[in-house]
């Protein structure tokens, strides 16, 4: 997937410098010092890097394991990249435990970790005692963000939430789905329910949730995650072989991976995009999308006009 300017591969030649967040770009005006771009979720004004880290799949291997072990260096790439949001959840089978494994081995500030997991259980006892056994997991003395995960038993688990929340037990509550058959659900959830996040699908080729979920959790101060940017890779089939446009460095992209990163984080609504990855190649090239420009309205909708004839 060679482009006019960089294929993904030789973009992570061109990380000069790396370090606490920072990173120098060649290219760029003075080659300066640059860092991650953030946005700010709504109902705090904390701001958030907007590229962030899944675990789904990616994360599902033995603690303790030399694949466990192969992580270790993707997580910190993250972290030296000025990454900071990590999603995981009990679902995701080894996840946890290997996440709270890495974190541990990981040089990084503490304070830069924005810790997220999800409830995905029924009834209130069995919610709590998997939330705990999340904590201990990960080895966090609280999350920053607890999801209910695709609205399993949402109305019981929503209640605990709230209680944590006002106890300090955890800083924001959430509500996720990467499946559209909940779409209708949740948009009656998120008109009526006091949700600091909602995690969904979107990406450049999925684009449903820009119709009715992205405007109202706009409308309804709530941050925004968004799951699958890469439509589980199948966006990178669409370009295999084809040449990254030149314009895309109007918006100081230099992959394909950031094309569709930057797509995803530049909606209004959109807070952070967490991809996931085992290979430290790609976490390098991802995190990019971090950094410089965003497209705005009128180049994402030459981005569109540009998937649609590849």
């Amino acid at each position: 997937m060679e482009s006019s300017q960089f294929s993904r591969r030789r973009f992570l030649a061109t990380l000069g410098g790396v370090g606490a967040g920072l990173l120098v770009r060649p290219g760029w005006p003075g080659d300066v010092e640059q860092k991650p771009v953030r946005k700010p979720i709504p109902a705090s004004g904390e701001r958030l890097p907007v590229i962030g880290m899944g675990t789904s799949r990616t994360f599902d291997v033995a603690p303790g394991s030399e694949q466990s072990r192969r992580l270790l260096p993707v997580m910190q790439a993250f972290f030296d990249h000025g990454g900071g949001v990590v999603d995981t959840s009990p679902m995701y089978g080894h996840a946890e435990a290997v996440l709270g494994e890495l974190l541990r081995e990981s040089h990084f500030e503490k304070q830069k970790l924005f810790a997220a997991t999800k409830v995905w259980t029924w009834g209130e006892q069995e919610g709590i005692e998997q939330m705990q056994r999340s904590m201990q997991r990960v080895g966090v003395g609280r999350f920053d963000l607890i999801q209910i995960h695709n609205l399993r038993d949402w109305e019981v688990q929503l209640e605990t939430l709230k209680a944590w929340k006002a106890g300090g037990k955890l800083r924001y509550i959430g509500i996720t789905t990467s499946h559209g058959r909940f779409h209708d659900d949740l948009e009656v959830i998120l008109d009526t329910q006091p949700f600091d996040f909602v995690q969904l699908s979107y990406n450049i080729s999925d684009r449903d949730v820009e119709q009715r979920l992205l405007p109202l959790a706009q409308e309804r101060g709530m941050a925004v995650l968004v799951n699958r940017p890469f439509m589980r890779g199948e966006l990178f089939k669409r370009v295999r072989g084809k040449a990254l446009p030149a314009w895309a460095t109007e918006f100081d992209c230099t992959s394909w991976a950031q094309f569709f990163l930057k797509f995803a984080v530049s909606h209004p609504a959109v807070t952070c995009a967490i991809p996931a990855t085992s290979k430290v190649h790609h976490m390098s090239d991802n995190m990019g999308a971090a950094y410089g420009r965003l497209p705005d309205a009128a180049l994402r909708e030459r981005m569109l006009r540009h998937m649609k004839s590849v």
